[in-house]
């Protein structure tokens, strides 16, 4: 089948960028440009040639814009079957002219909704109901129609036109399904809001997201991986953050880095996290960057080799020399932003300069309350995500001894740390830095030996944290013979009077938070 020439085109959007230009190339191919409202006055002010698409129907826009294309003589022209005769009959009868290209692209309903103080009504008029309609009709009839319907389209079909004076069949079919992916989240955006203030799950639930890249591999070399973004994300996040230096992003970095992030995140004071197969191996806040840096590494130094690291401020000039320290093995680095200066120390001191990527992800907001998704053989486990800080008002001290206001600060460090180690977890800390974590085992006493362990002489006079409750009170003797000063636990073991029996007994202060943070 020989693909139509494209001599016109239905243009109709709602993002403008881009678009003067795109509809000059196509005038000056000779292609007949109809418009409607908006768009049509921005192309005559760009002196792009117009048709009024309410001229061509005799059909006025009516009701401030909600009809404006929904008309046989519109929707005739996209729909045509060119090889068969009736139909082509049926557009003469009628005075119809085809159209071999149309342009849309939606009203914002999205980006209108994510605002703060929408009302529904102004919600509703952002419901765009032509637009898809063309959308999809092109789509429908992609055997002659193209359709275009976002900016990043406009160079290939109009390098197509200019050389062929038509788009491929494979464009077209590409671009229509394109074309229904939109349709299909547009809609599914739509119904989101109508139903979230009814359910908080709903009955069904699609999820849709964009091909960000193709990954070199996924976890291990023998896996194909790509990474996606949430069109609806806004704020910083590792998917849509600036990649300034460095080999490309690994699945594996992708992991860690937002790992990192969301510890960063937390903390109002100046943060730094140190990860390693996504759990953390250092961690710290200090009174600038670097000094959160250097505790950080040295929460576990052995450990921080080949690290993935996250600030919650800026790179500058001091931060990157402890980066640069000789013996450091850095993979990446995440951060708001990065000051000429350490750009420079990072990608040309040490020894891993050439290879470490450096992402600046823009100034970090709290953690956000989103969803979490796990995908099952045959189904999706959902969860909303564990970012919510924990009432004070609901910890108790449930031992002779109370922890002083220093242990305070510390616990509250240790407990904003566990919940980002996977279970079975416990932290040991001391100074506002994690300086040991035993992480992912399945004997919680496990866990404390390793924490302790690597903690050493550091876990005298540190605080323990647990990410659940202790079923016996054997944890809490280690920690008394690693001198651990305080410790905080959710509580809720039948055994909990023997535990905190136990820490009277070795005179450590103890808070149940009433709250567990497990992590698998």
């Amino acid at each position: 089948m020989e693909n139509p020439k494209i001599q016109r085109a239905i243009i109709s959007v709602s993002d403008k960028m881009g678009l003067p230009a795109f509809a000059r190339g196509l005038a000056d191919a000779g292609v007949e440009i109809y418009s409607t409202g908006g768009t049509r006055r921005l192309l005559e002010e760009e002196g792009v040639s117009v048709r009024d698409v309410a001229e061509y129907t005799g059909f006025p826009e009516m009701m401030d814009g909600r009809l404006k294309t929904l008309h046989p003589k519109i929707f005739g022209g996209i729909l045509c079957r060119r090889d068969r005769s009736d139909d082509r009959e049926a557009l003469e009868r009628q005075g119809i002219v085809p159209f071999e290209l149309v342009v849309v692209n939606l009203y914002p309903f999205e980006a209108t909704i994510a605002r703060e103080g929408i009302s529904d009504a102004e919600a509703i008029e952002q419901i765009d109901i032509g637009g898809p309609s063309l959308v999809r009709a092109a789509a429908k009839n992609h055997a002659f129609t193209t359709i275009v319907t976002q900016a990043a389209q406009y160079a290939e079909v109009l390098e197509q036109v200019r050389g062929e004076g038509c788009t491929s069949l494979d464009l077209r079919r590409r671009l229509a399904g394109e074309a229904f992916a939109r349709t299909a989240a547009y809609d599914q955006a739509i119904a989101d809001y109508f139903v979230r203030g009814d359910e908080e799950f709903p009955r069904r639930l699609t999820l849709t997201f964009e091909r960000h890249a193709e990954l070199r591999y996924g976890e291990n070399p023998h896996q194909k991986a790509a990474v996606y973004r949430d069109p609806s994300a806004t704020g910083a996040n590792v998917v849509t953050a600036r990649q300034l230096h460095g080999k490309e992003l690994s699945y594996n970095n992708l992991l860690d880095l937002d790992s990192a992030l969301a510890i960063v995140r937390m903390f109002s004071r100046p943060a730094a996290a140190v990860i390693k197969h996504n759990n953390p191996c250092g961690a710290a806040i200090g009174a600038t960057p670097a000094e959160a840096a250097k505790k950080a590494l040295d929460g576990d130094p052995l450990s921080a080799f080949g690290s993935i690291l996250a600030f919650n401020r800026p790179v500058d000039a001091e931060t990157a020399e402890v980066l640069a320290a000789p013996g450091l093995f850095i993979e990446a680095i995440a951060a708001p932003e990065f000051s000429a200066e350490a750009i420079e120390t990072l990608t040309t001191r040490p020894k891993w300069r050439q290879n470490v990527r450096l992402l600046a992800v823009g100034e970090l907001a709290p953690p956000a309350a989103v969803r979490q998704c796990r995908p099952l053989e045959g189904g999706l486990l959902v969860q909303d995500g564990d970012v919510a800080p924990d009432g004070e008002d609901q910890w108790r001290v449930v031992t002779q001894k109370e922890p002083s206001p220093q242990e305070m600060d510390e616990l509250r460090f240790a407990w904003a740390m566990v919940r980002h180690i996977k279970s079975n977890a416990i932290a040991v800390c001391q100074g506002q830095s994690l300086c040991g974590a035993g992480a992912g085992q399945m004997s919680r006493v496990d866990a404390v030996d390793i924490a302790i362990a690597k903690a050493g002489e550091r876990a005298g006079g540190a605080v323990l944290a647990s990410d659940a409750f202790f079923p016996f009170p054997d944890s809490i003797d280690k920690a008394a013979a690693a001198r651990i000063a305080a410790v905080i636990q959710p509580g809720g073991s039948k055994n909990d009077d023997d535990v905190v029996a136990a820490c009277n007994r070795h005179g450590i202060a103890m808070i149940f938070t009433g709250r567990r943070h497990f992590k698998h």
